[in-house]
């Protein structure tokens, strides 16, 4: 298990159980260090719309095994910050925008 703290410094764990899940998927193994970037430095962080305790960071990545996208790393906010899953995706989903802060 590694905590990784994310861009406002709250502590993130990320279990060896968890990674293994983001890595069974192909396009996913070698950005373990882009999930721990994505956290740190995100482009954009919004609040889930289905689940509210759910966070989600992206992080653009241009030439991934799949092409260029966007890396979604979801962080579950209950008892401490915990991430479930990361993914690649086309487009950031709708929702209340944590950072950049909009005006």
């Amino acid at each position: 298990m590694r905590i990784v703290r994310d861009y406002r410094e709250v502590p993130v764990r990320i279990t060896d159980e968890r990674l293994a899940h983001v890595l069974d998927h192909p396009e996913m193994v070698g950005l373990e260090g882009a999930i721990e970037e994505t956290l740190r430095n995100p482009e954009r962080v919004v609040v889930s719309v289905p689940d509210p305790q759910s966070v989600l960071y992206y992080r653009f990545y241009p030439g991934t095994r799949v092409g260029d996208k966007y890396l979604c790393v979801v962080v579950k906010f209950r008892e401490d910050a915990f991430l479930p899953t990361a993914y690649l995706t086309d487009k950031v989903k709708r929702g209340v925008q944590l950072w950049p802060r909009e005006e």
